[in-house]
């Protein structure tokens, strides 16, 4: 029988316990630590081992950072400052900064160009990379290439405008031809913008550049990161298509396009990028006909795009060997020819699923752009270790120019990271 009354128990309450914060261990920053950091023994000691490597980083290197030189105009006069201190000459980089980044023939006066067309390329990439913005403005971005070179190296405004005609033109024809034969729409194509290029070339004066609205500079003056960006920039953005094609025609059904496809793919991912470059400086102009002159930097575009072209295409090829049989079925069925299915069904997503590859890709290519400097291209690494290193004012300072080298290309390869992951996400959607 129960007492359990009144008058039996001390105290009854009759109203609820208002709620309590939690105990701080289980909330806010120490349960972070805690959880993250400490979770287990062993843990805890990998932490405290990562900490005190990372303070022993911190403790030898920000000194030399923050007691850094800024304001000298030699080596010499940087360490009668630091009088045995040691801290950074980061004077070199005041000093030589505009050759860093545009090298050491490009004028001066005319550093607005590459700037310019650096700032417009944002606004023609804007379009592709982000394809919620009207789409308006692709316009501007096939237009792109044709100013950035005109802006660049200047000269007269024949030579762009025939490359944009060439292009036009063999779109034209690839869109007459391609609802009978990919195949004949997509070598008339290429072969009409061959034809315009070659007519074209013969009618343009060679004393056409004297008069020009800009001033043409030889394209071996420019160096410096600019060089790199725009050998980076150039050479991705011809390599995809062509990527592109080459993977199709590895499962191409022809046996002579396949066979070229391969033998291609297999030769170049077979030898390496320096080997291709210096072929590119020595031997490559012996291809050309012998009265014209392809200067050097498009015949380092041409090397590098095949170079990555071949490994994009092997890329792609796996993201079309990881697409079910059902896909090219339901394309069948649906009575599209094979430019349909290959544009509107196949290559979505199989470039979805390459988009990682693509990505590292395009990460290394950026960065064996530097290869250039072995055969006289002055790219930023060249300047480095070529005029400003061999200079007696500067010559003995390695650390801060080559830091200042990695900290660019981190910028450049860590954006192009962020980007990748942020398209994955937006691309996911069979995971919604």
């Amino acid at each position: 029988m129960s007492d359990t009354h009144a008058e039996s128990v001390a105290f009854v309450r009759e109203t609820a316990i208002p709620p309590a914060a939690p105990p701080s261990t289980a909330i806010g920053p120490v349960k972070w630590v805690r959880d993250n950091l400490f979770p287990t023994w062993a843990n805890a000691l990998l932490t405290i081992a990562a900490i005190y490597l990372i303070w022993l980083l911190l403790s030898s290197t920000l000194p030399w950072i923050l007691g850094g030189i800024w304001n000298t105009n030699s080596l010499a006069a940087c360490r009668e400052i630091l009088d045995g201190r040691s801290a950074a000459c980061f004077s070199v980089l005041t000093d030589r900064w505009h050759q860093l980044l545009y090298g050491f023939k490009y004028p001066s006066e005319l550093y607005w160009r590459p700037n310019l067309a650096l700032l417009m390329l944002f606004l023609a990439a804007a379009p592709v990379l982000f394809f919620d913005l009207p789409r308006k403005l692709l316009i501007f971005t096939g237009l792109y290439p044709f100013i950035a070179y005109w802006l660049i190296w200047g000269g007269t405004i024949l030579t762009p405008l025939l490359a944009l005609a060439g292009f036009v033109v063999g779109y034209f024809v690839y869109a007459r031809f391609v609802k009978s034969s990919f195949a004949k729409g997509f070598f008339g194509g290429i072969a009409a913008a061959l034809i315009i290029w070659f007519i074209g070339g013969a009618l343009i004066p060679e004393d056409a550049s004297s008069s020009a609205m800009l001033e043409a500079i030889p394209s071996r003056d420019l160096g410096g990161f600019m060089l790199n960006l725009m050998l980076g920039v150039t050479c991705v953005s011809l390599s995809l298509p062509i990527g592109i094609a080459l993977a199709l025609g590895r499962q191409s059904n022809m046996p002579l396009i396949k066979g070229i496809s391969v033998v291609f793919i297999e030769f170049i991912r077979g030898v390496p990028l320096i080997t291709l470059l210096f072929v590119a400086s020595v031997m490559l102009a012996y291809f050309f006909p012998p009265e014209s002159t392809v200067d050097l930097f498009l015949r380092v575009v041409i090397m590098i795009t095949m170079f990555a072209s071949a490994y994009i295409a092997e890329v792609i090829r796996g993201g079309l060997a990881a697409l079910p049989k059902g896909q090219y079925e339901a394309a069948d069925s649906l009575g599209l020819d094979y430019a349909q299915a290959i544009r509107l069904i196949i290559l979505p997503q199989a470039l979805k699923i390459s988009i990682p590859g693509i990505v590292n890709i395009a990460v290394g290519l950026f960065k064996d752009t530097t290869l250039v400097s072995v055969i006289s291209l002055f790219d930023i690494v060249g300047m480095i270790r070529g005029p400003i290193l061999a200079s007696t004012d500067w010559n003995g300072v390695y650390w801060e120019l080559f830091m200042f080298a990695s900290i660019l290309f981190f910028v450049v390869c860590y954006g192009i990271s962020q980007y990748s992951q942020w398209l994955e996400r937006r691309l996911a959607t069979d995971h919604r």
